[in-house]
């Protein structure tokens, strides 16, 4: 698939889920499977107590799951597993490798992302032409990234007041409850961890989530 064709199937999306490998649950494949047909445009795995060659084969299965779903395969941090992954989509972080180096060793056609935690990191994001779309948080503060100080919906709103071009997500504690206040901040897209990991029926959250979203 082709970069342009990739950046256009993320402009489209709206839901992003980043979950852990689900070792302790042992339903990975089934979960992602479960979510993504259900609405969940973009699929990230992150788990930092994988090993690399675990890493890569569980990279590997959940990107059969997302090829047959048509779901966007994201790896994050490291180029390298990202190549080897066959990744259509990197996510880096601000203490990550800089945006020009995984442009220059993944190539054009790879979708790149960056975290962002400020209106002013955000600006930086929206200007960079290597940067194909940003996040912005923690909304809310969240155990996935400890000691992460939350930007708040006002944040949010600050960003969606500069109409950015490039597309964005709001990132960070976000769940059914708290969806209506990040959409009324100016939110179109959101990424979401625990709201889905931790559902008991990932399905049915999703489709909510999605609905809710694609009615706002």
């Amino acid at each position: 698939m082709s970069g342009a064709r990739r950046r256009e199937r993320l402009a489209a999306s709206r839901l992003y889920l980043c979950t852990d490998a689900r070792r302790d649950r042992g339903d990975l494949v089934d979960f992602v499977s479960r979510v993504a047909g259900a609405g969940v445009d973009v699929l990230q795995v992150r788990d930092k107590t994988l090993t690399v060659v675990e890493e890569l084969r569980v990279l590997e299965e959940v990107r059969g799951v997302c090829e047959r779903t048509d779901t966007l395969f994201c790896v994050n941090d490291r180029a390298d597993l990202a190549a080897a992954a066959l990744a259509e989509v990197f996510h880096t972080g601000q203490s990550d490798l800089p945006i020009a180096v995984g442009r220059e060793q993944l190539g054009a056609d790879v979708v790149l992302g960056r975290s962002t935690h400020s209106p002013d990191q955000a600006a930086a994001a929206e200007t960079d032409p290597d940067v194909d779309y940003f996040c912005v948080g923690p909304v809310w503060e969240t155990p996935t990234k400890p000691g992460r100080p939350a930007v708040g919906p006002d944040a949010v709103r600050a960003v969606a007041a500069t109409r950015p071009t490039t597309p964005w997500f709001a990132i960070g504690g976000i769940d059914e409850r708290r969806l209506g206040q990040v959409l009324d901040a100016g939110a179109e897209r959101i990424v979401v961890v625990r709201a889905l990991t931790e559902a008991d029926d990932p399905a049915a959250a999703a489709r909510s989530l999605r609905n809710r979203l694609d009615t706002a």
